[in-house]
């Protein structure tokens, strides 16, 4: 029997494609706010409208008995990457290039399959290894180690954060492939929201006075720490839409893995990047240098790569089994 992952591949393109439309226009709002409000009371108040419209769709699944779970720790495991991939993502978005960031951010692919031989006892043949190491080139050539901190604009710690990102969001993705076949993507949704919102307090009780921000002139550091603010009467809307497009992120996303096998959902995440790069054109004028283009290349292709192959060998197997199976 055929498990609900590997039986829906067209719903989880759909919802993956939604996911990452959504994806980049919630970076590209976070971004635009960036200079006025904490990150952590961004993401309270998303969070907070996303919970609401995740207990909405919950009830179309089926009520509120789907948040129970058997699994209460791989969940909170689950919130906490999120949570940190998120923070150290966009700690780099308030000083970085959208299409930067974002092409970093996409070694996550990478890290899901290298991940997987440790975490899921897959094995990755030399191809695919191969392809792997070509999109860590890309990375480090995206990090310009031939250019001072002073030509790049921001420290060089920041140019590794969406790479630490990557590395978290690529750890959760995994874990929603363990808890997809019990958890409704609804539910994961909302175990996500819940643990921004836990965080952003926490930040809030700590450092919601501004406290350490005094002094500070680092832009990452101040959207960190800033002291939170009222909102202004124009910005509620953007962070009413930051709230809703939140839950739509969350439940697009897991979706995607429960309906689908990752080799055929994750290729479809390349999207993200041309929204970013047009984003990124079109309110700030920014467009990727040469070195930014090359290592887009190097990562989109060498994960493409990684995906196909995949594909292909699950067909492989595939076809081995169902010959084997008639003897």
């Amino acid at each position: 029997m055929h498990s609900t992952a590997s039986t829906r591949p067209l719903a989880g393109i759909a919802f993956i494609i939604a996911g990452m439309v959504a994806i980049s226009i919630n970076d590209m709002l976070i971004k635009a706010m960036s200079d006025g409000y904490p990150l952590h009371q961004i993401v309270f108040i998303r969070s907070a409208i996303g919970i609401l419209l995740s207990l909405a769709v919950m009830q179309f699944e089926g009520g509120f008995h789907l948040l129970k779970t058997r699994r209460p720790g791989l969940h909170a495991l689950r919130g906490l990457l999120v949570v940190m991939s998120n923070m150290c993502y966009f700690v780099a978005l308030a000083v970085m290039p959208l299409a930067d960031a974002t092409a970093l951010f996409f070694v996550a692919p990478l890290f899901i399959t290298l991940l997987s031989v440790p975490l899921l006892g897959e094995k990755i043949g030399a191809l695919r290894l191969g392809a792997v190491l070509v999109g860590f080139l890309g990375v480090v050539i995206m990090q310009r180690p031939w250019d001072s901190s002073g030509e790049l604009g921001f420290s060089r710690l920041v140019l590794l954060l969406p790479v630490f990102a990557a590395l978290t969001y690529a750890l959760m993705q995994l874990l929603t492939r363990k808890l997809g076949a019990t958890s409704s993507a609804s539910a994961m949704s909302i175990y996500i929201q819940s643990a921004f919102v836990v965080v952003s307090l926490g930040f809030w009780l700590v450092a919601g006075d501004g406290r350490f921000a005094e002094g500070s002139d680092n832009p990452s550091l101040l959207f960190l720490f800033r002291a939170w603010i009222w909102p202004e009467d124009g910005d509620w809307w953007p962070l009413i839409g930051l709230g809703l497009n939140s839950a739509v992120v969350a439940y697009c996303l897991a979706q995607a893995y429960r309906l689908s096998d990752a080799a055929t959902v994750a290729p479809f995440e390349y999207v993200g990047l041309p929204m970013a790069v047009l984003w990124g054109w079109l309110f700030w004028a920014e467009l990727p240098a040469l070195p930014i283009w090359i290592g887009i290349a190097l990562i989109a292709g060498s994960g493409l790569f990684v995906f196909l192959r995949e594909k292909q060998n699950a067909r492989r197997v595939a076809r081995v089994a169902e010959v084997k199976g008639r003897y």
